[in-house]
């Protein structure tokens, strides 16, 4: 089997030792002797660590069995994130053990995998209750008469279009002056008088 441990701290006062410790003395009972290193010195939050991406770049060249780590919180902290790290390993055929948790998704120990895919069932109703919470916001604001979206910046050139249009240019030599796109320089013209300019010029 080739392993990988992963370990990860938070900041450089504290010390993965007690995990490596750990860590190396379960591979070896498990007679896992080909066994890579990867260690991280960030926040769990954080998505992209030197480490894990080292980790998941060797996953994704089937150079690894399975993950071993101390604890699921060491991947990362949030599920939706832990979701996606387990994704990606089952699709590469990669087991992940956690070693104080039970947790060992390898083809024998399917307790191991019932107990991950509670984890992942919790992270999707987690996003699904983020996302409905998110759209009934934006419904209320509405309802309030929110303007949402980026607000409109077309109005800023409204009197330099009525200038040059004075002076007979054209959409498309207006829309190069003022560096915007023709469609917005014809929206402007029908706001003045609902007629579009020509687009010759």
């Amino acid at each position: 089997m080739r392993a990988a441990i992963y370990t990860r701290v938070s900041t450089d006062r504290q010390t993965d030792d007690s995990q490596l410790g750990e860590l190396r003395d379960y591979c070896q009972r498990r007679g896992w002797l080909d066994i890579a290193e990867y260690r991280d010195v960030a926040s769990g939050a954080r998505f992209t660590r030197e480490g894990l991406d080292r980790l998941l770049a060797d996953v994704r060249r089937r150079r690894l069995d399975l993950v071993v780590c101390f604890k699921l919180d060491r991947l990362g902290r949030s599920l939706p994130h832990l979701a996606q790290l387990v994704a990606e390993l089952a699709a590469h055929g990669v087991a992940l053990v956690c070693t104080t948790q039970g947790i060992d998704t390898s083809n024998d120990n399917p307790a191991g995998r019932l107990q991950l895919g509670v984890l992942m069932a919790v992270a999707e109703f987690e996003r699904a209750i983020i996302r409905e919470r998110v759209n009934a916001g934006l419904r209320a604001a509405r309802a309030r008469g929110v303007q949402l979206g980026r607000p409109a910046t077309n109005g800023q050139h409204a009197e330099a279009v009525r200038r040059l249009r004075a002076e007979g240019k054209g959409v498309r030599a207006i829309a190069r002056e003022l560096s915007l796109p023709v469609a917005s320089v014809h929206k402007l013209a029908r706001q003045e008088n609902g007629a579009a300019l020509p687009r010759d010029a």
